[in-house]
C-alpha cells in the first residue's frame, strides 16, 4: 500500500517486541512515515474515531481458536476496540480464511451494530494458489447505530462477480460462503489423480439464489487418454434427469464410457428455471465447468457439449401447491426420450424421485406457448387437459404389481372375475385405475392419507370413483386395523404403494409402521386363503431389508420377490397359504396367460408393456 502511493500513513502494531524492533530497522530508510507500535489491539492506547481503516491480515483467525468462553470474551474486546477507533463511514477489512464459527461471529457483532457487512472473496483455490481453500475479505463499514430495529445490511461478492449480492440472514451469508469453500475443495480433489469417485455441486442462479444447475462429474481412469477425449460436458433434457442413466451413479458411469471421454461433466436442469436452448446454456456454463476440467488438457482445446439430439427437453409445471402432509409439490409434464409426453407428481422434499407418472394422449403444451385467452390466468384451470393414457403403466413397479396378480389362479377367467382390491396409497391413481379399466368385475378401494393426493389425481390426472372405485381418506394403518376386528378375508389382492415421509430412515417405501409384525398379522386377516399380498419395498439399508424380509418370511409362507432393473424397487408377493406356485418358470406361464386374457379386441394396449417380463427374474425366497 504504501510502495503503491495508496497510503503512507500508516501506523502498525503488534505485541511483540521483536516484531516491533526488526520492522523499524527494515523500513527506517525505505517507508520513513510508516510507524511501528508496540500494542495489545484488545486494549489499545489511540483516541476514539482515529482512523479511517482498521486492517487485520489474519489477526481475528489466529484469536478465535475455539467458541470457549474466554476466547468469545476476547474476541468481543477486539471487535469493541476496532468499533472505538474508527471514525463514522471508516471500514474494517479482516482478511480471513472464513471457518463458518468465525465468519458467524463477525457477522452477528457488526451487523448488530448497525453496519453495513460485505464479504468479498478475493482467491480461490487452483494450480497457481498456495491454499486449498479460497481467502476471504470481510468489509465492515461503520455507521451511526439507529435506535430501534434497523434493516440488516449483508451482502457477498464472489470472486467471479463485479457485483455484490444481497443475502436475507447472517445463516444465508454463512451458507454461501460455505458453498464456495466446498467448490474449492472439490477443485482441489479433481486437480489431483482421479479414482473414479463421483463428486458433485449445485450452481445457483445470481437472481435468487436458487439451484440452476446440478453438475456431477464422472471419471474414467481406466479409458486410454487420446487428444479429443479428455473432457465432455453433457446436458441431461429438462425431466429426464430422475431417468437411471442420469440419476445414478451406475448410470451416470454408462453414460461417460458410452461417450467415451477421461471426464465426463453431466448438468441436470432444475424445474422453474428459464433457459435459453443449447447455445445460451453453453455460454453461461462455459465459464464455471473449465474450472472442473482435468489435470493435463490440451492449451486450447476445445470442450464438447452433448445431449439427447442436441435437445434440452421440455419442462412445464402444471400445478403447484403444498400439502400439511406431503410438503411442497408440483406437477409437471415432459417429453420423454420417445417423444412422448409424461406428466409426474414430484414432492419437492424428495426432488429426485418421481412419485407418479402417466403418459399423455396429446402433446402437451411449450413452454411459453400463448393461450387463447388473455383471461386465464391459472395455468390449467380453464384450458382442456391433455388426455391420459389409462391403458399405459409408465412405473416399472406398477407393471410388475399387476403381473403378480397371476399367482391368484387360473389366469383365464381373472380379468372377468368378482376380484375384490385394496391399494394403499393413491398417487396419480395409475395403479388402481388400470386395476379397474382392464379387470371389468373388480371393485377396488384405495385409501390415501391425504386429501389434496385425491384432489391432484382426479383434476390432473385423469381419476375419478365410481361404482367399482372408491377412495377413503384415511391413515392406512388404522384402516387394514379396522377392517381386520370387522371384516377379515374379504380381499384377493392387497397392494401397498405407499412412501414414507420420514428420509432419515434407510427405507423409503413403505414406512416401517406398515412392514412390523402385528401389522402384518393385520393384512393377512383381510386377506382371502388364495389371495396376493404385494408390497413395493424401496430400502437402501441393507440390514434393515433383512429385517423386513426375515418379517414377512414369518407372517407369509411363501414369498416372491422381483427386483426392478435400475432401480431400488423390490416388488415382493406373499401369499397365506404355501399352495402356489414353486417354480419361476410357472409364474412365467401364468403371467404370459394373464397378459392373454387381458388383451382384448378393441382395447389399447402398449406393445412395450409385456408382463412375462416382470417375472421373468422372480425369486422365491
Amino acid at each position: 500500500m504504501y510502495d503503491m502511493g495508496m497510503c503512507e500513513d500508516i501506523v502498525n502494531i503488534d505485541i511483540s517486541d521483536a516484531v516491533i524492533r526488526q520492522m523499524r530497522e527494515r523500513n527506517a530508510s525505505k517507508r520513513p512515515k510508516m510507524s511501528y507500535l508496540l500494542m495489545d489491539m484488545l486494549q489499545m492506547d489511540f483516541p476514539d474515531a482515529l482512523f479511517q481503516v482498521v486492517l487485520d491480515k489474519g489477526t481475528l483467525d489466529a484469536i478465535f481458536t475455539d467458541e470457549e468462553e474466554a476466547t468469545l470474551a476476547k474476541v468481543d474486546r477486539m471487535f469493541a476496540e476496532i468499533s472505538r477507533v474508527l471514525q463514522v463511514g471508516g471500514r474494517y477489512l479482516c482478511v480471513s480464511l472464513a471457518q463458518a464459527h468465525v465468519l458467524k461471529k463477525a457477522v452477528e457483532y457488526f451487523s448488530q451494530e448497525g453496519w453495513v457487512v460485505r464479504v468479498h472473496q478475493v482467491a480461490s483455490s487452483g494450480d497457481k494458489q498456495q491454499f486449498v481453500l479460497p481467502i476471504f475479505v470481510y468489509v465492515m463499514t461503520k455507521f451511526k447505530k439507529v435506535p430501534g430495529s434497523a434493516p440488516q445490511i449483508l451482502e457477498i461478492c464472489p470472486e467471479e462477480q463485479d457485483k455484490p449480492m444481497r443475502v436475507e440472514s447472517t445463516e444465508r451469508l454463512v451458507e454461501a460462503v460455505k458453498d464456495r469453500q466446498h467448490y474449492a475443495l472439490l477443485r482441489s480433489q479433481l486437480s489431483k489423480a482421479s479414482s473414479g469417485e463421483q463428486l458433485s455441486l449445485d450452481l445457483c442462479s445470481k437472481e435468487s439464489g436458487k439451484p440452476r444447475y446440478t453438475l456431477h462429474v464422472v471419471d474414467s481412469p481406466s479409458m486410454k487418454p487420446s487428444r479429443d477425449n479428455h473432457f465432455a460436458i453433457f446436458i441431461i433434457p429438462q425431466g429426464r434427469e430422475t431417468e437411471w442413466l442420469f440419476g445414478t451413479e451406475d448410470g451416470r458411469r454408462q453414460l461417460a464410457a458410452s461417450a467415451g471421454f477421461r471426464r465426463l461433466v453431466t448438468a441436470a436442469l432444475h424445474r422453474e428455471q428459464h433457459y435459453e436452448g443449447m447455445a445460451g446454456i453453453q455460454a453461461e456454463l462455459s465459464g464455471k465447468v473449465m474450472e472442473l476440467a482435468p489435470p493435463g488438457l490440451p492449451a486450447q482445446q476445445q470442450v464438447p457439449f452433448l445431449s439427447v439430439g442436441g435437445d434440452i427437453g421440455v419442462r412445464t409445471v402444471r400445478h403447484r401447491d403444498t400439502s400439511p402432509l406431503s410438503g411442497e409439490y408440483v406437477v409437471e409434464d415432459v417429453k420423454g426420450d420417445d417423444k412422448c409426453y409424461f406428466r409426474r407428481l414430484v414432492f419437492l422434499s424428495n426432488r429426485n424421485v418421481v412419485q407418479s407418472e402417466a403418459r399423455l394422449l396429446a402433446p402437451a403444451p411449450l413452454p411459453g406457448q400463448k393461450k387463447r385467452r388473455k383471461d386465464r390466468k391459472k395455468p390449467g384451470s380453464t384450458e382442456p387437459l391433455s388426455a391420459i393414457d389409462k391403458s399405459y403403466l409408465c412405473c416399472e413397479h406398477h407393471k410388475a404389481m399387476v403381473a403378480g396378480l397371476c399367482l391368484l389362479g387360473s389366469p383365464d377367467p381373472l380379468p372377468g372375475a368378482p376380484l375384490a382390491v385394496l391399494v394403499v396409497g393413491l398417487g396419480g391413481g395409475s395403479l388402481p385405475l388400470f386395476l379397474h379399466d382392464y379387470f371389468s368385475q373388480a371393485r377396488v378401494a384405495v385409501v390415501e392419507i391425504d386429501p389434496s393426493m385425491l384432489e391432484v389425481a382426479t383434476r390432473w390426472f385423469g381419476f375419478s370413483q365410481g361404482d367399482r372405485m372408491r377412495v377413503h381418506v384415511s391413515d392406512g394403518l388404522d384402516y387394514v386395523a379396522k377392517l381386520a376386528a370387522e371384516a377379515p378375508a374379504q380381499y384377493d389382492a392387497i397392494m401397498f404403494d405407499v412412501d414414507s415421509k420420514d428420509l432419515t430412515v434407510g427405507m423409503s417405501c413403505p414406512p416401517p409402521a406398515f412392514v412390523e409384525k402385528p401389522f402384518l398379522q393385520k393384512v393377512k386377516t383381510i386377506l382371502k386363503p388364495e389371495g396376493v399380498f404385494v408390497l413395493n419395498l424401496v430400502c437402501r439399508d441393507a440390514r434393515l431389508k433383512e429385517s423386513v424380509l426375515a418379517t414377512l418370511r414369518e407372517v407369509f409362507p411363501l414369498l416372491y420377490a422381483r427386483h426392478i432393473d435400475g432401480e431400488v424397487n423390490e416388488i415382493l408377493f406373499c401369499q397365506p397359504g404355501p399352495k402356489g406356485p414353486q417354480d419361476p418358470a410357472e409364474l412365467l406361464v401364468r403371467a404370459q396367460a394373464l397378459e392373454g386374457a387381458l388383451r382384448q379386441p378393441g382395447r389399447p394396449w402398449d406393445s412395450s408393456y409385456v408382463l412375462a417380463d416382470m417375472l421373468q427374474a422372480v425369486k422365491i425366497l
